[in-house]
């Protein structure tokens, strides 16, 4: 097959969230999120999402006309697989960033269109045997009520989750200890207890927290994201203190910040997110040392694919966010784990009705 990738439709979406998500560093209580469609010369798409929690995105012209600047003109006439099996070294000017996650959105639908092309399904595409992988369950609480939480949690348990994460990293020890309270009275002491700070403490504190966990009768699977994203040292000495809990870190790290984890040994469990083609990279590496992974939170679940394919995948993330009312059928959850549908590509496509009454503007880059 040899048709061509030849313009692009860009959706911007805005709608309320149906509770306020948020950490230690950030709230969030309305949905701004993207949709990037790509399209083929024989009219075949691949799909991909992006998005901002901060403020609301720009009106989908002024993305296109940004996808049109300075993505298209590299992409348009080149096949999807060269693009997405491309190596490049950028210099100087060209070392920018896209806004809004733009990359990955661009990166999603390559793959979902890779995998379209040779019909098959895109856990299939990457390499991955199982339809199935393992989730935990995720408030994202930090800003919710205490009955919030109680009722989110407890409405959590229908999914039979093995594990459950909650935020923490509140200046008072005693409401992360309450709120470790709260989700163990709603969804009891047999699942794995998971714990993510977003950054909020020192190494010193870290320690300090996690112990207090434990005393107050907590055993802590593992504490993601504890300290300074490039503080390698710390993560180092948190590990060689914390025996019996997980160090999870290099969610805010580009490929390079991982590496720089997986070469100094300072995290047990490295975290991936919506980046495929730099997770396979990242994945490859943990691999040939034996250190776990795990995804954290995609747009849509999509990262349970390229979790079914991965060598040492401990979890996938899964907070029930009500960013799936964009697309036709979410993923289905089943005993603790995200099913994957056997249909080519991701299978996730754009739900009429969302695109008619929550998308506010739409444009195509030709």
């Amino acid at each position: 097959m040899n048709s061509t990738i030849q313009h692009a439709r860009i959706h911007c979406f805005d709608f309320p969230r149906d509770r306020i998500i948020g950490d230690s560093q950030i709230s969030s209580s309305h949905v701004w999120i993207g949709a990037l469609e790509l399209f083929d010369s024989n009219g075949m798409k691949g799909l991909g999402f992006f998005q901002s929690l901060s403020a609301p995105l720009p009106d989908a012209s002024f993305i296109s006309a940004l996808f049109s600047q300075q993505c298209l003109p590299k992409m348009r006439n080149r096949t999807p697989e060269g693009l997405i099996h491309q190596l490049s070294r950028p210099r100087g000017g060209n070392i920018q960033p896209l806004p809004y996650h733009l990359d990955q959105a661009i990166d999603q639908a390559l793959w979902d269109l890779a995998a379209k092309r040779v019909n098959q399904p895109l856990y299939q595409f990457f390499g991955g045997t199982k339809n199935k992988v393992k989730a935990y369950g995720s408030g994202v609480c930090y800003h919710m009520t205490d009955q919030q939480v109680f009722d989110f949690y407890s409405a959590a348990t229908k999914h039979n989750f093995s594990g459950y994460k909650v935020k923490v990293g509140h200046p008072d020890i005693e409401r992360d200890i309450a709120r470790l309270q709260l989700v163990t009275d709603a969804v009891g002491t047999t699942p794995l207890l998971m714990v993510d700070a977003n950054e909020a403490w020192s190494p010193k504190e870290a320690i300090r927290r996690i112990r207090a966990f434990e005393n107050a009768g907590f055993p802590i699977y593992w504490v993601e994201d504890p300290i300074l994203r490039h503080d390698t040292r710390g993560l180092i000495e948190m590990k060689a203190a914390l025996k019996d809990t997980y160090i999870n870190a290099g969610e805010y790290l580009n490929l390079a910040g991982k590496k720089a984890l997986v070469d100094n040994d300072a995290a047990d469990v490295i975290n991936i997110h919506g980046d495929f083609s730099g997770a396979h990279k990242i994945a490859w590496l943990c691999a040939e040392k034996g250190i776990s992974v795990s995804l954290g939170n995609t747009p849509m679940e999509l990262g349970a694919h390229i979790a079914s394919a991965l060598p040492e995948t401990l979890y996938t993330e899964h907070s029930m966010l009500n960013w799936d009312d964009i697309v036709a059928k979410p993923f289905v959850i089943e005993n603790g784990h995200i099913v994957l549908p056997d249909t080519p590509g991701h299978g996730l496509s754009l739900c009429p009705t969302a695109i008619k009454e929550l998308s506010p503007s739409i444009a195509e880059s030709r």
